[in-house]
């Protein structure tokens, strides 16, 4: 039986990948959480997964779940993931997406396992993009403008240190923007969704308020990225970065006029200085041909859908 082990698994994304991973029948599936409150996120997956409480910051308990798991792929999500929070809290982001890193490789490296890792960066790291380096792909200059994006850089290159350096299996992600039912409202595509909600259940003014809605994004369904996570588990080449995206960006009004589409209520959309990061990129457009020569993968689900979904997810909860 091959054993799997995800970080972060009660996350966003890391539920969705337990969900891709569990109808494999060959496999030992494990997954740390750090809030028992999130338990609620796998519930439904909840007998084929083997659920680890853990805070990655502490060596010696990462020490204990690696020792007893001994994983043969380790999908390595779990991070403080929001580029605006970093902003309000760098040291607390920077400290934590570092720190729970090095206790993950080191811990794998002392213990001389042949595990492959699946480093997830971000194409945060890129940031302020050049228009001669549009589509962005892997060889692009990272130019970042948030302290999250310094920490995914940092996670990025420390992933290449340690297969330069020990010779560790290690594969290197970045995914661009991904969506879906279940992201919180720290999100720019859920945040709109969660107001519209609760202005139609008449518990908001019929006012949006909302940032920078000329950034263009590359948005694509979580259930479509992490099927791009198990393809590079599977067939990424040790060492390599892989970007990971749509390969189209739409600006934040086009998002936020597809959402409002959807709703039968009249909704003024107002700007708010607060809303406004104090930097940000202008584009991130992927370029995909290195996974899709690789692996085959390609994006199948549409922008609209994900986006019904995620109004619907937010309708039925607030």
């Amino acid at each position: 039986m091959k054993k799997i082990l995800i970080t972060g698994v009660t996350g966003f994304a890391g539920s969705y990948l337990a969900r891709q991973i569990v109808p494999q029948k060959d496999c030992e599936l494990f997954g740390t959480y750090l809030s028992v409150d999130s338990l609620s996120q796998i519930s439904d997956i909840k007998n084929s997964i083997k659920p680890i409480h853990l805070d990655l910051m502490d060596f010696n308990g990462v020490k204990k779940v690696i020792e007893e798991t001994k994983p043969d792929q380790l999908y390595h999500l779990a991070a403080l993931t929001s580029p605006t929070q970093s902003f309000k809290e760098p040291a607390a982001v920077m400290v934590n997406n570092i720190t729970a890193q090095i206790n993950i490789l080191e811990n794998i490296k002392n213990a001389n396992l042949s595990t492959r890792i699946l480093v997830i960066s971000s194409a945060e790291v890129y940031g302020q993009v050049d228009s001669s380096d549009i589509p962005i792909d892997e060889d692009t200059p990272f130019r970042p403008v948030n302290p999250y994006a310094v920490s995914k850089i940092t996670q990025d290159f420390m992933g290449l240190q340690y297969h330069l350096g020990y010779g560790m299996d290690v594969v290197r992600v970045r995914p661009f923007n991904h969506i879906g039912p279940g992201q919180t409202d720290q999100f720019v595509t859920s945040a709109f969704a969660k107001k519209i909600a609760e202005i139609e259940k008449g518990k908001r003014e019929p006012v949006l308020e909302v940032g920078n809605l000329e950034a263009k994004r590359d948005f694509t369904d979580v259930r479509d990225m992490v099927k791009a996570y198990v393809l590079l588990m599977e067939k990424g080449k040790s060492g390599d970065a892989y970007n990971v995206g749509l390969g189209k960006s739409y600006k934040i009004s086009k998002i936020l006029e597809i959402l409002l589409s959807m709703s039968d209520k009249k909704i003024i959309v107002k700007k708010s200085p607060e809303l406004l990061r104090p930097s940000d990129n202008p584009n991130l457009l992927c370029d995909n041909s290195k996974i899709a020569k690789l692996t085959g993968w390609k994006p199948e689900i549409a922008l609209k859908q994900t986006l019904k979904e995620i109004l619907d997810y937010w309708r039925n909860i607030v």
